[in-house]
């Protein structure tokens, strides 16, 4: 039978490589930014809307209104309908997936709209804010301080996302089934844990 994993984190705290790693050592497929493309394919949108409601999009208030600051509608109440009708879309895509195979979900929401499915992992992914700012700043080649500013934006945003569409609490333990900090545990352990639990209860 299919079982599903999904991977919330901290920017910089691995979350990601996790997720690759897994799903080589599983031969699970693991979803990321392919999701925007399969969504814009499905609803034959172009990318860019996808993109512009994604979890990394800057999420705002506006008023009484609470949405996606998008630019491609003209006030702030046909952003937030539309950005619904987007995240409506992307959601169905993950749940056709869910059904057809296991699968490794990144982000977007995925624990919540998948909150259903009786075979599925969610976990959560920290790490220490030195160790956090050290991978950003290999990885992307920038300084430490634009690595601190680049983390506190960018967690912001997924905060945001997630809790807007979910009622939920972006990385509070309650919210998730597992939570590791990668500061504490290596990433190749980490993935170790995932796979165990896989087996074991999967």
């Amino acid at each position: 039978m299919n079982y599903i994993i999904t991977i919330g984190r901290q920017l910089g705290s691995g979350g990601k490589q996790i997720g690759d790693l897994l799903s080589q050592k599983l031969g699970t497929p693991c979803y990321d930014k392919e999701l925007i493309h399969m969504a814009s394919h499905e609803s034959g949108l172009g990318r860019e809307f996808f993109e512009k409601a994604d979890e990394k999009s800057s999420f705002s208030f506006w008023g009484s209104d609470f949405g996606f600051r998008s630019g491609f509608m003209g006030n702030a109440s046909g952003n937030y309908l539309t950005n619904e009708s987007l995240f409506q879309i992307q959601s169905e895509v993950i749940k056709k997936l869910a059904e057809k195979e296991s699968c490794i979900f990144v982000g977007r929401c995925a624990d919540y709209i998948l909150r259903n499915y009786p075979r599925r992992l969610s976990v959560f992914v920290s790490a220490c804010i030195d160790d956090r700012i050290r991978r950003i700043v290999e990885k992307q080649g920038i300084s430490k301080k634009e690595a601190a500013l680049l983390i506190e934006q960018t967690d912001k945003k997924r905060a945001g996302y997630y809790n807007y569409y979910t009622n939920k609490e972006w990385g509070k333990a309650a919210s998730y089934d597992l939570c590791v900090n990668s500061s504490v545990f290596t990433i190749d352990k980490i993935v170790e844990m995932i796979a165990e639990y896989v087996e074991i209860h999967f």
